[in-house]
């Protein structure tokens, strides 16, 4: 009986984040907070009835890796290339921002007989090394929000899009540098060269790719089921590649696959059919094992401390830093702010940075309670932000609309109730 248990755990973590989402759906939240609320509950934080088996944990990444996919497939390209050097400018103020910010909380807290340490490393890499968590994006997050609001392809959207994939090549650098302090085996050339190699890998095969998918797809007048099997082909080959043979996260090849993809004749039809499985099955499984894997020790005064601090910090660093980031390449104050708020959650990838350190002793165990909270109450809040931030309200009462096609975005979401309306209808334009 054992054996059937997963099928149990996915029955309840299927049910419980559709109630809980439709419960913050009603009080006008993204239902995204609704599904991380529900892991939460069920996980050792609260009622521990589910824990995080190697079976969520997998299919949980297969589901981040077609969230990000089908991003790419969204994004307007062009709009994307228009934003390339301030996504670069944005990237760069997020890391540098929070990075410091981290390390003066850390140097604040992070001393003997304050907190209790387990490594022998010098604690000005340990505090270092909490600044580099702090630079990590989880982009995931705003990316289901922002789908859910329509708000995906607009000028902020897509310069967090773009800040977060050019964030994720700079955490990897910047978590080379301090651990190749703490591990010399590790060897910052290697990794440039590594970084250098997939962007060499995306531009070729991407080109390659796009060409023969686009002749093959034309050759045909309808739509037909070999064409999505042979984009999650794409997808999963580029998400696999990038993180083996590149060291880069797999969701960045899973979102260059979907730009890949993108303005072909059958990209409307393609992103249907993954919004109908990110919507019954891996989405929901994401969002839950987010919670699933809160599981806080008992944590000293300075420890709580030292959490609250670090909360504060982490999300006020990368409203800041990308929002300045943003005013230097002159966007608007209001894409400024909805900028900084679409880059606070860390998720998934500062609980794997927070990992790495603790396997080579740049972190003590001490400090991954305080991970896990920021982890948690970033990825919690920066839904919350968003939505406040795209629904800034005009003289007349009206929400601001920022695209043309939104209403029928929004109308579409409310009949489907899923995680991710349909293709855009810049999308839907290429089958004419």
């Amino acid at each position: 009986m054992s054996s059937y248990a997963f099928l149990m755990d996915l029955a309840l973590i299927l049910l419980s984040t559709k109630v809980f989402g439709l419960l913050t759906k009603r009080i006008h939240m993204p239902q995204v907070v609704g599904a991380l609320v529900a892991g939460l509950i069920l996980g050792p934080a609260m009622l521990n009835i589910i824990h995080e088996t190697d079976f969520i944990k997998q299919l949980s990444e297969v589901g981040v890796i077609v969230l990000m996919f089908c991003a790419g497939l969204e994004t307007d390209i062009d709009e994307l290339k228009r934003s390339g050097k301030a996504s670069f400018i944005i990237a760069l103020m997020g890391v540098i921002i929070p990075l410091i910010g981290g390390f003066l909380v850390a140097f604040a807290f992070n001393r003997p007989g304050m907190i209790e340490s387990d490594v022998s490393t010098s604690i000005f890499l340990q505090n270092v090394f909490i600044g580099v968590i702090l630079t990590a994006t989880s982009v995931s997050i705003s990316v289901e929000t922002l789908k859910e609001m329509g708000k995906l392809n607009t000028k902020a959207g897509n310069a967090i899009l773009g800040a977060a994939i050019i964030d994720d090549i700079l955490g990897i650098i910047a978590l080379t540098l301090i651990t190749s302090m703490a591990d010399t085996s590790v060897k910052i050339g290697v990794v440039l060269l590594k970084i250098l190699g997939f962007l060499v890998m995306v531009a070729v095969a991407g080109l390659l790719v796009h060409r023969l998918y686009k002749q093959w797809v034309d050759r045909y007048k309808g739509n037909m089921r070999r064409f999505v099997i042979a984009a999650f082909v794409i997808c999963l080959l580029m998400a696999y590649c990038s993180e083996v043979f590149f060291g880069v996260a797999d969701i960045t090849g899973a979102f260059f696959a979907g730009l890949i993809i993108t303005k072909t004749t059958k990209t409307s039809y393609v992103a249907k059919r993954f919004d109908t499985l990110s919507y019954i099955l891996l989405s929901p499984v994401f969002f839950a094992s987010i919670g699933l894997q809160v599981d806080l020790p008992n944590m000293t005064s300075a420890v709580i401390w030292f959490s609250v601090a670090l909360v504060v910090v982490a999300i006020l660093t990368k409203i800041l830093g990308c929002g300045l980031g943003a005013k230097m390449c002159h966007f608007k104050n209001k894409d400024c702010v909805r900028v900084g708020v679409g880059m606070i959650s860390r998720g998934e990838v500062a609980l794997i940075v927070a990992s790495k350190g603790n396997s080579i002793g740049l972190m003590s165990q001490s400090l991954l309670g305080p991970v896990v909270i920021v982890v948690v109450l970033t990825t919690i809040v920066a839904p919350v932000f968003l939505k406040i931030a795209f629904t800034s309200r005009k003289k007349g009462g009206s929400a601001e609309s920022e695209v043309p096609y939104e209403s029928e975005l929004i109308s579409s979401y409310n009949e489907q109730e899923s995680w991710a309306p349909t293709a855009s209808q810049g999308n839907k334009s290429n089958q004419k």
